[in-house]
């Protein structure tokens, strides 16, 4: 094959950069998903005296019942980040289609503006602690709700304003003379074509339901004691952290250089979606 022949395909690869800014977070993400299987030590298991220093024993020292910081560091982060995986998805998907039908459909579309004034107006706090109140038991999945609700509308709000230059072409308003549906106009016409901006949307959601489920944990409205949660472990031995900083410095990093990571990375992939056509046909 020639070499004119492989352009195309060259084309196709990721570049290098690319591949480098995507290669922290998801390596990040991967480790922390696994984690528990590579804990030296259960989560609950006392093996130092408390706010130990690091050792032999345990790497990171202990917390405040001696427990193994470097194995709660392991078992915390699956949770935290498969809840954020999972607002974010959620996040996403419901913004990208309800975007999609907010910019053909001036009634929604209005909705959608003042649900995303009212949500940018509400404090996640006081939204959190107002569905943590109506929902006493629902622990991660109260918080989990509660992201999701206040994430939502401003999420749709920026996939309205991305999605209205779209629906303004002049090969939307041939789909809607030939009398194609409004599901079809949305979802197989414009929608293809904000592939760059739902990408960048999910990085960052992603960001920000960490920050708000960790927000949550910090302030106990979501797992409790005595789970393995980063969060958690910040509140739990901020009293101890001049005995050993590591019970609390490790969580605090973890979750700094997990966000900046897949923020990264997501900002880092949306060019390469862009130039894969996403562009208005």
């Amino acid at each position: 094959m020639s070499s004119a022949a492989l352009a195309p395909y060259r084309s196709r690869r990721p570049p290098v950069r690319v591949l480098l800014a995507v290669a922290p977070g998801l390596l990040l993400t991967l480790l922390a998903l696994t984690g528990p299987l590579y804990a030296p030590r259960t989560e609950a298991s006392p093996v130092t005296a408390p706010y130990a220093p690091p050792g032999r024993d345990a790497l990171l020292g202990g917390d405040q019942l001696g427990r193994d910081v470097l194995s709660r560091m392991l078992h915390g982060g699956s949770a935290l980040i498969g809840s954020a995986l999972a607002v974010a998805l959620l996040v996403t998907a419901l913004a990208a289609v309800l975007g999609c039908f907010a910019v053909l459909t001036p009634a929604l579309g209005r909705l959608v503006e003042r649900s995303a004034d009212v949500a940018i107006l509400l404090p996640p706090v006081l939204g959190m602690m107002l569905i943590a109140l109506a929902w006493p038991g629902g622990g991660r999945l109260a918080v989990m709700a509660a992201a999701t609700v206040l994430g939502v509308p401003y999420a749709v709000r920026v996939v309205a304003s991305a999605a209205a230059p779209v629906a303004a072409a002049g090969f939307i308003e041939a789909a809607t003379a030939g009398g194609e549906r409004l599901w079809h106009l949305a979802l197989r016409e414009i929608l293809p074509n904000l592939r760059s901006t739902v990408l960048a949307l999910f990085g960052l959601r992603f960001v920000a339901a960490v920050y708000v489920i960790s927000m949550a944990g910090f302030l106990q409205l979501g797992p409790q004691p005595p789970a393995a949660d980063w969060a958690l472990m910040i509140r739990e031995n901020a009293p101890g952290a001049l005995l050993n900083p590591w019970a609390v410095v490790a969580p605090s990093i973890a979750i700094g250089l997990l966000a900046v990571s897949v923020n990264l990375a997501a900002d880092a992939l949306t060019p390469a979606a862009r130039r894969a056509g996403t562009g208005v046909r």
